[in-house]
Order: C-alpha cells, then sequence, then structure tokens
C-alpha cells in the first residue's frame, strides 16, 4: 500500500517496561472483543515444527474455552487494566518507534478518515479506537496483553493491542507478509470496533449467553467474518492506495489464519463445531466481499444463509 504522505493517527500508545519475553500464558481478567486467532510462540523465531503448531492450537481452544482468549465477545472489564505496574505509557508521536509503527499509525489514521466518511453518509458520528503497541507483555482493559496472544480488540476501553513482532511471524511461520497482509490485521481489529460502537457486540454477547457451546461459536465466526468483512469495506475506500498485488497478499492472510487450516496443520483434522472465526474460504469470501462493495450494508453475516 502507499501510504506514503499520509497523516498519522494520534491515537496511538505505547507501553514499556513489560518485562522479558517468556513462556505462554493464558490471559487473566476481562473478555477480548476480537482478534485474529494465531496464538504466537512467546520464545524464538523460525519455521513451526509440528510442536509448536500443536501448542498453538491447544492455548487457542484453551483461551476460546474458559473466555479470555482471542475473539471473544465478552464487554465485562476484568483486572490488569490500565498501564503495567512500573512500565511507562507514552502517546502520539512519542509512542511511534520506528517505520513498521509508522505505518501502523498511518494506517489507523487512514480507517479513522475513511470510517468517519462512512458514517457520516447516515448521519453519524463515527469514535475512533485507540491502538496500544507494547512489547512481549502489556495489560488492558480485558486484562493481560501478551505478545503469544496476537492482536486484539478491548471492548471494555476501546483499544487494539498490537505487538508488531507478530508481522514477522505473520510472515515467516504463515506465509503471509507484506503491508497490505499488515493493514489486514489492523482493520480487521478495527471492524471489532465498529461493532462494539453500533451495539452489534452487545447484542451478540446477550445472544451467546443463551446459546448453548455450538451456537455460541457460530456467532462467533459470524463476528470474525463481519470484521473481516468491514476491513475490506475500508481497502475499497483506499483503492488509490493499493498496488497489484495488494488482493493477493489480503487473501493469503485471510487463508493462513481458517480455523480449518489451523487445526488441519495441529492435528490433521478439523472440528467444525469448534470453529470461532471461520473456515480459510469463509474468511477469503467475506474480506473480498468487502473490498469488492465498499458497502458496510454487505457485511450482515448474521443474516447470511451461506457464510
Amino acid at each position: 500500500m502507499r501510504l506514503g504522505g499520509r497523516r498519522s493517527s494520534s491515537n496511538i500508545e505505547r507501553q514499556t517496561g513489560g518485562g522479558r519475553r517468556g513462556g505462554f500464558r493464558m490471559p487473566g481478567g476481562g473478555r477480548r472483543g476480537g482478534g485474529l486467532p494465531i496464538p504466537i510462540p512467546a520464545s524464538g523465531r523460525g519455521q513451526m515444527g509440528c510442536g509448536t503448531i500443536v501448542i498453538m492450537i491447544i492455548i487457542f481452544l484453551a483461551m476460546s474455552y474458559f473466555g479470555g482468549g482471542l475473539g471473544n465477545l465478552g464487554l465485562s472489564g476484568g483486572g490488569g487494566g490500565g498501564p503495567m505496574s512500573g512500565g511507562e505509557v507514552t502517546r502520539g508521536e512519542q509512542a511511534i518507534q520506528d517505520e513498521t509503527d509508522r505505518f501502523v499509525a498511518q494506517v489507523l489514521g487512514s480507517t479513522e478518515d475513511r470510517w468517519t466518511e462512512i458514517f457520516a453518509e447516515s448521519g453519524q458520528r463515527y469514535q475512533p479506537a485507540t491502538l496500544v503497541f507494547y512489547d512481549n507483555r502489556g495489560s488492558s482493559g480485558c486484562g493481560a496483553a501478551d505478545s503469544a496472544m496476537g492482536p486484539f480488540y478491548c471492548p471494555a476501553d476501546q483499544k487494539i493491542y498490537l505487538d508488531t513482532d507478530f508481522f514477522t511471524q505473520l510472515r515467516t511461520d504463515l506465509g503471509a507478509g507484506g503491508d497490505f497482509a499488515q493493514a489486514y490485521v489492523i482493520a480487521h481489529e478495527v471492524g471489532h470496533h465498529i461493532q462494539t460502537i453500533t451495539g452489534i457486540s452487545n447484542r451478540v454477547r446477550s445472544q451467546q449467553q443463551r446459546a448453548s457451546a455450538a451456537e455460541g461459536n457460530q456467532l462467533q465466526v459470524r463476528m470474525e467474518l463481519q470484521a473481516d468483512c468491514y476491513a475490506g469495506v475500508w481497502a475499497n475506500r483506499e483503492r488509490d492506495a493499493m498496488e497489484p498485488g495488494d488482493m493477493e497478499e489480503g487473501m493469503r492472510a485471510a487463508n493462513a489464519i481458517g480455523d480449518d487450516t489451523l487445526q488441519r496443520a495441529a492435528q490433521g483434522y478439523v472440528v467444525p463445531e469448534s470453529f470461532t472465526h471461520g473456515t480459510s474460504e469463509q474468511r477469503q469470501r467475506w474480506l473480498r466481499r468487502g473490498i469488492e462493495s465498499g458497502n458496510p450494508d454487505v457485511c450482515d453475516t448474521f443474516s447470511a444463509r451461506r457464510l
């Protein structure tokens, strides 16, 4: 994407002083509003072996089951909100440390501009989210933030949490690199923010509380696919910034994080009733739908007969 010269969002924070990188850590406190289902190994780099993938999926499923993991829709805040003990928080330009941070801030600024326009079309006012950079470990209004969780959105404080090392893992471990793949990650989390400020998250959470586990998972899948579609809507509105190959980067990223792809890599088979984010094909379809239309009205996954 060509975002050079674009404004950087001022809704940026950085948490520092979170301690050294450790092993996997289960999240605590409140529930998260949505994220990408890629628990990242907290130690080491390089290619993932079968053992690493199995551990990743086990932790992802455990986090989803216990309500603290990626993509859960609970809106209650939890312990651990606010700055880390002994850490520091910087804001705005002071929170931007390198070119990757700058790109993230520009993408966030772009989502603010485009969603402000979209909301204005229906006479509404867009309320931006804040994006928080952290290294290895931090805290959110929904509890602990750890790089092993991958990016996530916390509805309790309406902030997106990101350790940019995730982008390295996305490229090297999942084969889904590229600047548009990174932009898709951010735009997806902004999609969860849209769901929060429009009341969708509250309604779905209420339905989940009355649903069976399998039905609750299906509702969660529809939430995640809608966030993918919203990411596509944003990309459509930024067609002037799109470059050849960007669409393909987005599709590779959506394919890499499908529930079926992750489960098949971990255990050789899939368990559809346990899906919480959608298959690779579904994620690609809804991202493409948003990109092709540029209209958030087409992102009503809850009324769709076919996902």
